[in-house]
């Protein structure tokens, strides 16, 4: 469940003492391993200068070198994810498993590459998704094709690279067949179907419950598993698949959603359509603030997996193949935001205000799903947190803010704050809202920084621009 507790100068107290913590206080618990359960990445860390550094990198140097705001990946969160998502289910799991990254999280030709080095399969959800994942070296048995309302150019896309097409509905199911008939290519596919299973999450990010836009009703399936069966020469169905919902903290929903799907399953058998995987989706909460306690990675497979082996048992069903989709689970800890302070702003008796030179454009989830985040003076680690203030962002915009009521030492203009466990939904939901380019993203490790995107100038905004000849300015 998304905390929507903000920091408040009683919380950032030492309960003990009495004494104000520091912005050391959001530095990783190293008892801690799942790197869902971290506000910071696991190389996070202060050096002698009292900057944060991640990586091994300095974040103050960064800014400095590739101006700000910027996205910092640390490479090594991101693959101690991926490797303990295999390897739990390599531990709780009998059969053969597949883990899935859910590329709609953050899609870039760096972070899909680290996925497939990691042994990653890669879930996309648009042409561009696509493309991004097969540039990146994705290959065609590890490429997972979703949406809710593919275009058939999309399709055809999908179908002539191989991938594997969740079909989402009658209208995409029924020109997949068509394409495929007209191409002679059989379609590989998994029905999405929905599961009818409720999690408390924002009602944005609920996507398992009856009334979703994605899936096919549990009522259609017969009538869908018989249209299938009927056409084995052009449409392979050899999956199911469901996905309840994102960032979410409860284990009992999955237990529930494997005994709905070995129902599925078995219902399948009976129209002699060869399902040989179970696609659970993902779904893995990660921790945003204090507050939030998400089961660890290992926690949520072993959950998953004993849950799908019981369901398949008690139905004297053969195990398939088992996949999860994890997106924000796997990378969103591993990546943290550096602003540089502006202006400020005191309203007497109401609020003190910071202004920073991102926000809504390139974090757009406050806005959006009211979501809380924390931040870190990155430039004075040690310094007391004696001020509250309102970090806002610099669009023009009244609810354009990052954080309310932070707790922060005092700031000059110029100084680096930070933003942790900002991996997903930020760059893959970036904007140019108020025509403000987009950041630049770097990837760290072992005190190395490697660019991963460019940040977009102001002749990039305009390269689109199309000015008809009555239009065009006098010379």
């Amino acid at each position: 469940m998304v905390s929507t507790i903000s920091a408040t100068p009683e919380s950032s107290r030492h309960p003990a003492s009495g004494r104000q913590e520091s912005s050391r206080q959001y530095l990783a618990d190293p008892t801690t391993a799942s790197p869902n359960q971290r506000l910071l990445p696991l190389s996070a860390d202060v050096n002698d200068d009292d900057h944060l550094t991640v990586g091994g990198c300095d974040v103050v140097a960064l800014v400095e070198t590739f101006g700000s705001p910027l996205y910092i990946l640390d490479e090594h969160t991101l693959r101690t994810a991926c490797r303990q998502y295999k390897e739990s289910f390599a531990r709780h799991y009998p059969d053969e498993s597949l883990i899935v990254y859910a590329s709609k999280a953050w899609s870039c030709l760096a972070v899909c590459a680290i996925a497939t080095q990691e042994g990653i399969a890669i879930d996309v959800v648009s042409g561009g998704e696509l493309q991004t994942a097969i540039e990146a070296g994705a290959q065609p048995e590890n490429l997972y094709f979703h949406g809710n309302n593919k275009s058939l150019d999309e399709l055809t896309l999908g179908l002539a690279a191989g991938a594997h097409i969740v079909v989402d509905n009658w209208h995409e199911l029924k020109s997949l067949d068509q394409l495929a008939q007209q191409t002679g290519k059989a379609a590989t596919l998994l029905l999405r179907l929905t599961p009818g299973i409720e999690c408390h999450t924002h009602e944005y990010i609920r996507t398992g419950h009856i009334d979703s836009k994605f899936g096919f009703d549990p009522d259609q399936l017969e009538e869908v598993f018989a249209f299938i069966a009927e056409r084995k020469a052009s449409l392979r169905c050899v999956g199911l698949h469901a996905h309840i919902g994102s960032q979410i903290f409860e284990l009992q929903p999955h237990h529930d959603l494997a005994d709905v799907m070995a129902g599925w399953f078995q219902t399948a058998n009976r129209y002699g359509l060869p399902i040989e995987q179970l696609d659970i989706g993902g779904g893995l909460g990660i921790r945003y603030t204090e507050s939030d306690d998400p089961p660890s990675i290992d926690q949520w497979a072993k959950t998953v997996c004993e849950s799908v082996v019981t369901a398949c048992q008690a139905r004297d069903l053969p195990l398939p193949k088992l996949l999860c989709e994890p997106g924000r689970s796997l990378i969103g800890s591993a990546c943290v935001t550096a602003y540089t302070v502006g202006g400020q702003k005191t309203v007497p008796g109401i609020r003190n205000y910071v202004a920073v030179d991102g926000g809504m454009s390139d974090n757009p989830r406050p806005i959006t799903y009211q979501s809380v985040y924390r931040i870190l003076a990155a430039s004075q680690m040690s310094a007391p947190l004696s001020e509250t203030v309102t970090v806002a962002g610099k669009h023009c915009e009244s609810g354009d803010v990052v954080i309310e009521s932070a707790s922060l030492p005092p700031l000059t203009a110029g100084e680096v704050l930070v933003v942790p466990a900002t991996g997903a939904y930020n760059y893959s939901m970036a904007s140019n809202y108020n025509r403000v380019p987009r950041p630049a993203a770097v990837l760290v490790n072992q005190g190395e920084a490697a660019l991963i995107l460019r940040r977009e100038t102001y002749a990039d905004l305009v390269r689109q621009d199309c000015l008809p000849e009555s239009l065009q300015p006098a010379r």
